[in-house]
């Protein structure tokens, strides 16, 4: 749909929404559906903000930054469950 509305079309086209997509499915729990609808809205505030703030050019900056923090701080997501792994 966007390759007609600007008619032209790149591989890449869907790079950044996916990035995006994986993100927020971070953030929610990987294989939690209703955590990754939280983590896609967590991550469209926190675009939103830092837009209205006037850092527009680190919006992407500001996901990817969340990202690191969420890996460190809380592996498993918000709604994901911590198991242990048997050696």
């Amino acid at each position: 749909m966007i390759g007609l509305y600007y008619n032209s079309i790149d591989p890449l086209m869907g790079m950044v929404p996916g990035i995006k997509a994986f993100v927020a499915a971070v953030v929610g729990g990987i294989g939690s559906v209703p955590g990754a609808a939280v983590g896609g809205f967590l991550i469209g505030l926190l675009e939103t903000g830092v837009q209205a703030v006037g850092l527009s050019a680190y919006k992407d900056a500001a996901v990817y930054l969340v990202l690191i923090i969420m890996l460190v701080v809380l592996p498993a997501g918000l709604f994901g469950k911590r198991q242990r792994e048997k050696v």
